[in-house]
This record gives C-alpha cells, structure tokens and sequence, in this order.
C-alpha cells in the first residue's frame, strides 16, 4: 500500500519521520548536552519545531505543560503526581517548601521509601498496603529533587514563556539549587533574547545549555525535499519558494500549508509516477483556506482583549491604541520584539492622553486577557519590556485574511464616550484614581 500524504507532512503529535530535519545537526547537540552536567533551555517559536525535537531525543520524561497563573509550586505538584506522590503545601517561601508528601501508587511508596533512607529520614507506614506519609519541612527542594532523580526519568518544563516573570525568575533560582543537587532538567519556550535563564540568574552561568530552534530557508527546503522524495512529487521552483516565504521560517506552518497545497493538487498519497505541483495558486488557495480556518482563533483573541477593556470603568482606548501599535508593525519586528517606548511613541501620537505609566500597566496585564479558562492561547507575549509574537500563524493570519481588527471600532467608541483616562497603574479596583505618568 503505498505512503499517504498524511503520513508525510501536516501537523501531528507524532514525528512525521519522512519530513523531519535534524535542523543544524541539533538531534546529536542536545543528546551530547543530556550526558553533562547542565541544564538544557530549548527556545524558539510557537510550531517551530520544539516538541518534535524533544519527543526524538527524550524517552518517557516528566513533562509539565506551564499555563498562565501556574505556580513553581503546582509545577512541583504536577512532577510528582506523574510519580505517583502527592505534595501537599502548607506554605511557599523564597527558599523553602513547607509541605508533606504522600504515596498514592506502589511506585510513589517506593520512591519514598528510597529516599528517605538515602536523606536518612525516619517514619511509620500509615497504611499496611497505601501509602506513607512524610510530614516534613522540605528544605531548599532536597526531598523533590532526589523523587525526581531516584524515577530515573528526566524533568521537562513545557512553554516556560506562560510563567508570569516572578515565577520564571523563581523557577530560575530553583534551577540553581536543582544544579546543586545533581538533577538536570530541560526547559522548552518560547523567548527571542539569547541566554534568558541566565538573565532570571545569574548564577546559572556555566550551569544551563540553551539551544536555539531557528530554521533557514534551506532547511525548510530541506523538509520539503525529504517529504516530496517520500511522496514521489516534483515541486516546482515557484512553488516550493512561495511555500517557504509564507511560512514565515516556522516548520509547523510549513507542514501545515504543505499538505494543504497537496489537497488542492489532489494528492493524496504516493505513486509510481511523479506527481507535478506547479500552479502557485495551489499554493495561495491553502494559505488563504488555512486564514480562514485560524480567524476564530485570531478573532477571539482580540475579542478577549476587547472584553478586558469594556470590563474596566472609565476606561478610554489605551489598549486598542496599544494594540492597533503592535500589530501595525511589520513581521520582523513582532518576531524580534517591540520595545515599549516605541509602542508609547505610537500609542501617544494617536492618542495624547495615554501617559507612559498607564501603558506599561496595560502591556503587563495583555497576556492574561488573551488566555481561555485553562490558561491557553497565548498570541503576544510581553517580558522585558518588549512585545513579541509568540504564535507566528498570526503573520500568516494577517496577511491572507480579509477580516478587520475590531481596535478601530474600540477607539470610535471610546472616543464617543468623552471619558477621561482614568486607568490606575496598581490595580483593578482602584480604577476611581487616577494614575500618573510614569
């Protein structure tokens, strides 16, 4: 039976072997990486690539998927859980866990058990057959990290870029203790600035191997290659560069427009004969089918922006300033990131009454107004002072589709209202005081 389309490219769970690139060689870099003494930090864009990457070169690891408003703490909760132990808090200090662990399988009990001996704590089963209890200080995570070290199993903290900034930066401290203690963990996100762990700590230094998953042009080429070799299709030159322009030098985009191209051509699957794909609009038909697959997406989420701004009483249009700014700049710059002063430069000259205080409060607060109830979805995130894409369909999206962003609307509205600016930068119910330019 011969290979299907499906079983080439497209967005999958599973690595699509026929299409995969090891992209610079990074396979063995991070294989080699795993056998030292350090962290590892996987950066790069939304789809570009990460899971895949981690899913070849990690068997049966403990992977933790961050969302907005998660803890350190439910991080540790969640890694223990997939142990079988459960971790109840009394308390969260700077540099202390206050808390209790509890057996709920076989394997949490003889985790426990092992460890304890090793750490040379003392205690009764509170169950013949259960569970063990250790009700304890844990001190500097020395009980959590040797449970995760006697598993065997490596920790993977999934879209660290979801962490607010305090846990990230708490996080990065725990990563130095971790360090101390002999377990090594691997952190996937996304973030632009080289070294971002290091920027949270210092002291990290020496300690963390950060790996970057860009892709050129000739290595998306290289994914078409692979897969059209696989398929028996002959691309054509026009094709397959207008295949890699809009992709925006993303892999999942790629594998998505490429299947969808396949479609459009009617294939399907391999045959004995070359299949030719040589009419561009092929091309163009699938971008434009996969921006009108995506303007749910991208519609609810300037919808939940939208929500955010008519909650706040007395609001005038600094967030749709803000944002009409940001998406007015080109792909480059979202990708790269758009310092604040040149979102306010913008924002003020549309609207004077934006002070630069009010706007830094409004920048800190987009990412929770664009996440659902489970804390996903984020399109544009903002760390260190800068705004950046984090999903780069949305480049895709604004290029192909013809629905307009409803932030013009949001400004005639405000406008209309007369309301002065009344936004506090300290907090929500505060919203009576007025805030001063920062």
């Amino acid at each position: 039976m011969f290979k299907k389309s499906t079983e080439v490219f497209g967005v999958s769970t599973e690595i699509l072997k026929d299409s995969y690139v090891d992209r610079g060689d990074l396979d063995s870099k991070i294989e080699s990486y795993l056998e030292r003494d350090n962290h590892i930090a996987i950066r790069g864009a939304s789809k570009s690539g990460k899971s895949w990457l981690r899913q070849r070169i990690l068997n049966d690891p403990i992977k933790i998927q961050c969302r907005l408003e998660k803890t350190v703490t439910d991080i540790y909760r969640e890694a223990l859980g997939q142990l079988g132990v459960k971790l109840e808090t009394s308390a969260t200090k700077s540099s202390t866990l206050e808390g209790a662990v509890e057996a709920e399988t076989e394997l949490g009990i003889n985790l426990i058990g092992k460890v304890k001996a090793k750490l040379g704590f003392s205690g009764a089963k509170t169950s013949e057959t259960t569970t063990e209890k250790l009700r304890q200080n844990i001190n500097d995570l020395d009980f959590v990290c040797e449970l995760i070290k006697e598993s065997g199993r490596r920790l993977v903290i999934e879209d660290f870029h979801y962490l607010d900034q305090a846990e990230r930066q708490k996080f990065s401290f725990d990563m130095k203790s971790m360090w101390d203690l002999g377990l090594y963990i691997v952190v996937v996100g996304v973030w632009s600035d080289n070294n971002l762990l290091l920027h949270l700590n210092p002291d990290l230094t020496g300690r963390v191997r950060e790996v970057p998953v860009i892709w050129t042009d000739p290595d998306l080429r290289k994914i078409l290659d692979r897969g059209c070799a696989a398929l028996n299709v002959h691309m054509s030159h026009e094709v397959r560069e207008k295949l890699v322009d809009i992709s925006y030098g993303n892999a999942g985009i790629l594998q998505r427009i490429t299947i969808d191209t396949l479609d459009h051509a009617g294939i399907y699957e391999r045959k004995l004969t070359s299949q030719q794909v040589t009419d561009v609009g092929h091309v163009e038909a699938a971008a434009m089918f996969y921006a009108e697959e995506l303007n749910t997406v991208y519609q609810k989420f300037a919808q939940n922006v939208a929500n955010g701004i008519r909650r706040r009483n007395n609001a005038t249009g600094i967030y749709a300033h803000a944002m009409a700014a940001v998406l007015d700049e080109p792909d480059e710059k979202l990708i790269a990131g758009i310092p604040q002063q040149d979102i306010y430069a913008v924002a003020h000259a549309r609207e004077d009454r934006i002070k630069r205080g009010n706007l830094t409060t409004a920048l800190g607060n987009i990412e929770r107004l664009q996440v659902d109830s489970d804390g996903r979805g984020l399109v544009l995130s903002y760390a260190e002072g800068r705004v950046r894409v984090v999903d780069h369909q949305l480049l895709l999206y604004r290029r192909f589709a013809t629905v307009r962003w409803p932030w013009e609307d949001m400004i005639a509205e405000a406008d209309a209202s007369g309301e002065e600016d009344r936004y506090t930068a300290t907090s929500d119910a505060a919203a009576d005081n007025p805030a001063t330019d920062g």
